[in-house]
């Protein structure tokens, strides 16, 4: 410290350091900071321990941290006792200005992730990713519907016949087991790059945040491939058993009648899902145990696309498919899929 006269000394501080303090101390000599340091306490310290100084609010930013101002237009970094402002700095159309823990910058808006001036949410389905980049190709993506509260989940997405579709089941070698209890149905099980089945309370949450059709693909054992369409799909939550609640117009090749109706799966429309140990089906027996399967089961079905991979030839509890051109049971490949109609 240096010695000064008290009515001619300039004590600086790190509190306010662009200011003289005056009236600190009666005339005489004083002990004060020479030029280039402040008072921090009872110490002198050089320009760059104080942190910096901003005159809103007379803040006092620490070395490395930052300042929003108090309508989230600036935002400062203390680098070396400087501030050293972003002019660009502003909250994203997701986002407000606020304070938060006694810190102020830009928060986003429930159910986005950010920091404040980019803002983004998961997408809710495949469409949103085609829709967000028509060249997306096929493949794992993460998405979170609207109302599901918990982690964004992982989905297969089927990026042809226009994109976006939502892939819930797949059979293609037999390498995944389809003879599974209520809660394996419930969340999902497999591998979506090969078999899977997406999970029952996905589906819910998925068929009713928008209307979606569904796109069902079929090879048979003797390798003719056929599809089938309905303009609308939706099933219930767990609560209804997670009922098939909803199906419209068909359109296709997989059912052969002079004037199809897609009646392999409407047969199972208003019925309950059901598995190997939730009976929930009109048979007097268990349909899911009687054809090695889980389904919306009425007595018993016309579609069984989570039957028995492996089923002898020609067997009922294989994947079969009614109406189908050609053998209907022992079905090599299916793959269910929905997309916003």
């Amino acid at each position: 410290m240096d010695i000064d006269n008290c009515s001619t000394a300039c004590q600086r501080t790190c509190e306010a350091p662009g200011i003289c303090q005056d009236e600190v101390c009666a005339d005489g000599e004083i002990c004060f900071c020479p030029d280039g340091f402040f008072m921090k306490e009872a110490d002198c310290v050089p320009r760059e321990q104080c942190g910096c100084y901003v005159s809103e609010g007379q803040t006092i930013v620490p070395e490395g941290e930052f300042f929003v101002n108090s309508g989230c237009t600036r935002k400062g970094v203390c680098t070396n006792g400087l501030i050293i402002w972003d002019e660009g700095y502003a909250c994203s159309p997701k986002a407000e200005c606020g304070v938060r823990n006694d810190i102020r910058q830009c928060y986003c808006a429930n159910g986005y992730r950010g920091d404040g001036v980019i803002c983004t949410r998961p997408p809710k389905d495949c469409q949103e990713i085609y829709d967000d980049d028509s060249a997306s190709k096929s493949g794992i993506y993460r998405i979170k519907p609207t109302g599901w509260t918990r982690s964004a989940f992982e989905v297969y997405c089927n990026m042809t016949d226009g994109g976006g579709w939502t892939v819930f089941q797949r059979r293609q070698d037999g390498s995944i087991d389809f003879y599974r209890n209520w809660s394996s149905y419930k969340v999902g099980f497999g591998n979506l790059s090969t078999e899977f089945w997406l999970g029952n309370d996905k589906l819910y949450y998925l068929t009713t945040q928008k209307r979606y059709r569904i796109r069902i693909d079929l090879v048979t054992r003797e390798y003719n491939s056929y599809y089938g369409k309905f303009d609308f799909f939706r099933i219930n939550d767990e609560s209804d058993n997670y009922r098939l609640s909803g199906l419209g117009t068909y359109s296709g090749t997989v059912d052969e009648r002079s004037n199809p109706d897609g009646y392999f799966l409407r047969y199972h429309l208003n019925h309950e899902f059901s598995t190997k140990e939730r009976d929930n089906d009109a048979y007097s027996n268990n349909c899911a145990v009687t054809y090695h399967g889980a389904w919306w089961y009425d007595d018993c079905y016309y579609s069984n696309l989570n039957g028995d991979y492996h089923a002898s030839l020609d067997s009922y509890s294989s994947i079969y498919c009614y109406y189908i051109p050609g053998p209907n049971y022992n079905i090599k490949y299916t793959e269910m899929k929905i997309r916003p109609a």
